[in-house]
């Protein structure tokens, strides 16, 4: 995503998608068919607009993205989640400033680098942590922003910190903590994760941020990321060819990832939980591409 729930009460026919789409344990069990879902910006004046358009077309899990909390509206997402019998398998916010996606300014805006906005930044999602419970959704997931290479450079010290009072506060909430991966390197994302040393953390891999990132492949990255893998985001692009932007995203199948050997290797991984489709437009194009997309997937998950 560039830009940037305890019980729930399912249809007696939801229940085998529920089964594969819960984040703590199950995403690593055989199931006889891996759940499709969508990446949702929901409307916060009328979520149920939103997931009922998740419905229609034929997810049964979604993942929620939303950067407005508040308790009346955390009890309307969940009435609109059991009443469709859809599972949000995660939540997703990025918190408040600027966060400019291109590689001059993303390093200095995006995410919990930035020592300007680090702290609203933490406050923030840890409210949106809160939300997410409220709503019981088990996962909340962020860009932490361009993390460091260098593990001797003072800002990756600073961003180990601040992403474990984060994922603390998840995991004090019964949450799986997601990085939403692609803005740095697997080698990176690894050495973060065992460095922040906490047990809730996972992977949330984006199949089209490390190419258009210029950050590597996912089909190579799983190897690194292994069984910290714990949720992975479809999208498709292009790597990039000019210096200060990111890579195109284009429709799934029409990029550089190869989902044949994507899925292929997925598999070998054991990875048995959701795979969510994300695709960043908007317009009456976002709905045939997620549709074609949901096609396409179909005949390889």
């Amino acid at each position: 995503m560039q830009q940037e729930s305890g019980r729930r009460v399912f249809l007696a026919t939801a229940c085998a998608a529920a089964s594969a789409c819960a984040l703590h344990g199950a995403e690593r069990t055989a199931s006889p068919r891996r759940a499709l879902g969508m990446f949702v910006y929901l409307d916060p004046k009328d979520p149920d607009a939103s997931l009922a358009k998740v419905q229609e077309l034929g997810f049964s899990c979604c993942e929620i993205y939303l950067n407005s909390f508040g308790d009346a509206l955390a009890a309307a997402v969940r009435d609109a989640l059991e009443r469709r019998g859809l599972f949000a398998t995660a939540l997703f916010a990025s918190g408040p400033g600027p966060q400019v996606y291109d590689f001059y300014r993303g390093p200095e805006t995006i995410g919990l680098v930035p020592r300007e906005w680090r702290r609203r930044r933490i406050d923030a999602l840890k409210e949106a942590s809160d939300f997410a419970k409220r709503c019981g959704i088990p996962a909340f997931e962020t860009h932490c922003g361009f993390i460091p290479e260098n593990p001797n450079d003072p800002l990756y010290r600073e961003t180990v910190d601040a992403i474990r009072e984060l994922a603390a506060h998840c995991r004090a909430n019964g949450q799986t903590f997601l990085y939403h991966a692609g803005q740095e390197t697997p080698v990176t994302l690894l050495r973060t994760i065992i460095d922040v040393g906490l047990e809730n953390q996972g992977v949330g891999l984006d199949t089209a941020n490390l190419i258009m990132y210029g950050k590597g492949h996912p089909v190579h990255a799983l190897d690194v990321y292994g069984a910290h893998l714990k949720a992975v985001n479809v999208k498709d692009g292009l790597y990039p060819t000019d210096p200060r932007n990111l890579g195109k995203e284009t429709p799934l199948g029409k990029g550089a990832v190869d989902f044949p050997r994507f899925f292929a290797r997925l598999k070998a991984h054991g990875y048995a939980g959701p795979v969510i489709i994300e695709r960043e437009i908007s317009g009456p194009q976002l709905y045939e591409d997620l549709r074609q997309a949901k096609a396409f997937l179909e005949t390889l998950v």
